[in-house]
Formats: C-alpha cells, structure tokens, sequence
C-alpha cells in the first residue's frame, strides 16, 4: 500500500517519533511525504521515502494529485490545530481522502488505528477495490 505522510512544523517532531515507532509496519508498504516532513522520517528511520516538493512548493498538491488517481491508500497528516497556516491544505487534503475512500489520521491516536488496521489486514479490501500502482514521483 501507498502511504503518504504530511506535518505541520509544529509536529513533524511526533511523526518522526510515530515513524520510529511504526517502521517494522511501514517497512512493508510505500511511503512517500512532502520533502521536509519525509527527510526526517528517512533519516531517523532508514525507511525509503518517495519525496515530493516542500508543502511551499506544490507537495500538497502533489499529494492530491495521487490521492484523485487512487494512488495514495493511506494518508497520515499530524496537524497542529493552532497553526492555521495550511488550513486550506489541509481541508483539501481531507475533502480528496472523502471523496476517493482514502483512510485518513490527522493526529497520532488517529493515525495508531489506523497502522494497527493496516497491519492486521483491515485495509486490504483498497488492494480490491484499488490496486496500488507504484507512486511516480
């Protein structure tokens, strides 16, 4: 499956924290992130991380792009709910995970489940209903 991980700057800190505590779940799957965000998740995990543009230049939208051609199955967006700087970002990114069935945590707790589910099989009805093709970055 295709995971794609998003954080505000406020909590890219506790995605590198999630990732580390995560990486035997995510070392089955694909990750990609936005480049900061996914910089640090690859050098503090060693996972393999497909980057796309820093948020300021275009990799939300990056990221939309692949969620609306069903290419993501999972996001991970660790929002700061004080900072109100990606808002528009953010709520586009949920409307597309809506609209397309993308499973979608904006927080840590949110985002445990859904590891958990994926690593049990509770997703497994995406590869059905959306077979992953490899992301093209």
């Amino acid at each position: 499956m295709n995971i794609a991980l998003m954080s505000h700057d406020n909590k890219k800190e506790l995605m590198v924290q999630f990732c580390i505590a995560y990486c035997g779940i995510l070392s089955k799957h694909t990750v990609c992130a936005t480049s900061n965000t996914g910089r640090q998740v690859a050098e503090a995990t060693g996972l393999p991380v497909q980057l796309f543009l820093a948020h300021t230049q275009g990799g939300c939208e990056q990221i939309g792009a692949r969620i609306a051609y069903d290419e993501i199955d999972m996001v991970l967006f660790f929002n700061d709910p004080s900072s109100d700087e990606l808002e528009k970002d953010l709520n586009n990114i949920i409307n597309l995970c809506d609209q397309h069935n993308v499973p979608i945590a904006t927080n840590s707790a949110c985002a445990e489940m859904l590891i958990h589910g994926l690593n049990r099989g509770d997703l497994d009805w995406r590869l059905i209903s959306h077979p992953t093709a490899p992301l093209k970055v």
